[in-house]
């Protein structure tokens, strides 16, 4: 197939389709499918909720939505951009992208190609994938259609890296169907491809992206926590630090989102998987995911050394989102501070200008305020650098909370002096 004759859909119009889809349809044709009626709806009306898009942008494109399946069956090109989250127990849960791929196979035709960008364990593409199209359609892989792999690279809420000038890993299941998916996006991304030697180079390449980050979050992580028993100051030790020029800028906080907090463990479920314990990554992993009750004992001590109430107390959590301007509540580990606060029998109130209401309340049972009263916190927690937050000053945030009160800035937003404690 020459990339000319390209009729594409998009499965999965999130925060990693849209901009995908809106893009390819400036130059070929474009149908975004989604199993969210709603999803489907407000686009439609030109609207997106996840603010990746402007409503200029999606008028100025020629793209048809649908949440009905029939509506793919003349394209010949499937690009897969279905969450990949995990479970309870941190495994891998596939069912988006299984799913996701039996609709593909009952659709998809002789010649046609469906190209993954799922964030997957290296494997997972050919197989895990690939026998569910084959058995949902009868075809055979690489005879009957054929695959690709370019992992998505996003950052919600960055208008400055979209996805035309972040590079992209490309791959194919043959070396011409290689080719073929490269020139594809080639098309569309003016920073260039990296074409990649298999399908698991490229899935490996992805995770290992992420899985590379939370490592290095993991260790300022672990020596915020050390610091702070030796009552130095975190930042000021990381920018000493970092005069030297090789020394690399990451700051402790909270790990979540739908990649870094995610991605690591698909790497860590295969490897398992064949017989090697990734002890590293693993341990990068719990010191992560165990910030959030770090930093709600660490509100619940300094105020008991205040004489503050804590069985009872009000505290007040300035963001829910997993990072600043965006609306993306995927994988947030804000939820651990509230969480753990909620242990100890505190009233948390939780402040958000940048969610829906009803998605806080359906993902995590959370009722966001529309906005604080002052003098009313024993506590507040300022876990997220909305510009709102930021253009609200230190004076005002600290005037939301009772005169003894203690601010966490989580965040650096504000001077170690300025505030009660931080990580």
């Amino acid at each position: 197939m020459d990339i000319k004759d390209a009729k594409i859909a998009v499965i999965g119009l999130g925060y990693v389709g849209l901009p995908l889809a809106v893009e390819f349809a400036k130059k070929f044709p474009v149908v975004g499918y989604d199993i969210s009626a709603p999803r489907i709806k407000e686009l439609r009306q030109g609207k997106d909720s996840s603010l990746e898009v402007e409503p200029e942008e999606l008028a100025a494109v020629s793209m048809a939505f649908t949440e009905q399946l029939d509506d793919l069956r003349d394209c010949n090109v499937y690009i897969v951009t279905v969450p990949t989250p995990i479970d309870e127990y941190k495994s891998p849960d596939l069912r988006p992208l299984i799913s996701a791929s039996r609709a593909v196979g009952q659709v998809i035709g002789k010649g046609d190609v469906v190209i993954y960008e799922s964030t997957v364990y290296p494997g997972a593409t050919e197989e895990d994938c690939i026998p569910v199209i084959e058995n949902a359609s009868g075809l055979v892989f690489n005879k009957d259609f054929f695959a690709g792999y370019s992992p998505e690279r996003i950052n919600p809420g960055d208008k400055e890296h979209r996805v035309t000038t972040i590079k992209k890993v490309t791959s194919g299941s043959t070396p011409e169907i290689a080719d073929f998916v490269d020139a594809l996006y080639a098309s569309i991304i003016v920073a260039g491809t990296h074409k990649a030697s298999s399908i698991k180079v490229a899935e490996a390449a992805k995770v290992i992206e992420n899985t590379q980050r939370d490592v290095n979050i993991a260790l300022v992580n672990e020596l915020s926590l050390i610091f702070g028993k030796m009552n130095i100051d975190t930042e000021e030790v990381l920018k000493a630090a970092g005069t030297k020029w090789n020394f690399l800028p990451f700051r402790p906080g909270l790990v979540g989102g739908h990649c870094i907090g995610v991605d690591p463990y698909y790497l860590t479920h295969k490897a398992q998987a064949i017989g090697y314990h990734p002890a590293m990554i693993l341990a990068g992993r719990r010191i992560n995911d165990g910030m959030g009750s770090h930093v709600a004992g660490s509100v619940v001590k300094l105020m008991l050394k205040r004489g503050l109430k804590v069985n009872g107390g009000r505290v007040l959590i300035m963001g829910l989102t997993f990072k600043e301007n965006c609306p993306d509540l995927r994988n947030t580990r804000v939820t651990d501070i509230i969480d753990e606060l909620n242990s100890y029998g505190m009233q948390v109130d939780v402040w958000d200008p940048w969610v829906s209401v009803s998605e806080a309340e359906h993902e995590y049972g959370i009722t966001p305020i529309a906005s604080p009263q002052d003098g009313t916190y024993q506590a507040v927690v300022l876990a997220v650098a909305h510009r709102q937050f930021v253009e609200l000053g230190l004076e005002s945030i600290r005037k939301l909370g009772t005169p003894d009160s203690v601010l966490f800035d989580v965040k650096y937003l504000f001077p170690a002096a300025a505030t009660d404690g931080r990580l």
